[in-house]
């Protein structure tokens, strides 16, 4: 299936040529992205120093605002193991036996909320100065992923993340896409090369996380390196550096630490009323499948959405 909007096109994946340990980092949007890319690089250089910004060691494959030709020619010119950043879902990349494929979830709610405050540190004319800039003859438009001018508030931006129907082929971020991304990645769970992780379980015990991801992707790390490689994947120590590691690539970011913002859970508890809550769970359960709610709401198994 292709994914197609104004920011990526998974059609850029067509032709790529796979190593035998590449890993490939699918994440929807505002559910621990450059978390998840910033700890492969640190597994994979085992040091928090790299001589480049985490977007130069892990390239965007699939964002339109940069020549495609350049960012194959410098994943073709790494030597280190490549790890590669996409929001396309699992149905748009090209599956590969040799390659890892890493998914985050995260409490949609709280993706909704945190999407709300992305776009609005986002300089969205520059944005579209930047996607003009390209040749895109049928990028479609960046106005179905933002909310109306009324919508100011993070409540009202957070209900039209919720109800946005655009189909998942075009969208930028929405409660159906990330749902929809997740579940291409849930259906194929028990591959032996697809890892699924929860932003939750991130926050209460990193580097038991990082370990097991480590072991998942069979590398090797010294003991004596830990700590820093722990410290260095913390949202303080990342916020300290984010000029080295949030993406912009045309993506204008008025503040680049706003990117991380607070990254805890449970924020939507401070922002939704009840109607919103039966709404959403009405809305979910119309999206995705008991199990895959369960997972990334992170709830006991006999537990209904509805109940939460």
């Amino acid at each position: 299936m292709r994914y197609q909007n104004v920011v990526w096109d998974s059609a850029r994946w067509d032709g790529f040529a796979f190593r035998d340990d590449d890993i490939v980092i699918s994440t929807p949007p505002k559910s621990g992205t450059t978390w998840i890319q910033m700890i492969c690089a640190l597994l994979v250089f085992g040091t928090s120093e790299f001589d480049r910004d985490l977007g130069e060691v892990s390239p965007w494959l699939d964002l339109v605002m940069q020549p495609r030709d350049a960012v194959v020619a410098a994943l073709e010119a790494q030597r280190h193991r490549r790890f590669i950043k996409t929001h396309t879902p699992l149905t748009g990349v090209p599956f590969d036996p040799r390659v890892s494929y890493l998914c985050v979830g995260r409490d949609p709610r709280d993706v909704g909320i945190s999407w709300g405050n992305h776009l609005a540190n986002m300089d969205l004319q520059a944005v579209k100065q930047a996607r003009d800039a390209v040749d895109l003859a049928t990028a479609g438009n960046l106005l179905p992923a933002v909310p109306p001018p009324e919508a100011t508030s993070r409540r009202d931006r957070f209900r039209h993340w919720m109800l946005d129907a655009t189909p998942v082929a075009v969208s930028g971020s929405s409660l159906r896409f990330t749902l929809h991304h997740l579940g291409t990645f849930w259906d194929r769970r028990d591959s032996s090369n697809v890892i699924l992780i929860h932003y939750d379980d991130l926050k209460a015990d990193l580097p038991g996380e990082m370990h097991r991801l480590a072991q998942r992707l069979d590398m090797t790390v010294p003991e004596s390196a830990w700590p820093s490689l722990e410290r260095a994947a913390t949202f303080d120590d990342m916020r300290k550096h984010a000029n080295r590691l949030v993406p912009d690539a045309g993506l204008a970011k008025r503040d680049k630490k706003q990117f991380f913002h607070r990254g805890v859970s449970g924020q939507w508890t401070q922002v939704l009323e009840d109607t919103d809550l039966r709404e959403y769970s009405a809305r979910a359960a119309e999206l995705a499948g008991p199990d895959l709610l369960r997972w990334v709401h992170h709830m006991p198994g006999g537990v209904d959405l509805g109940d939460a």
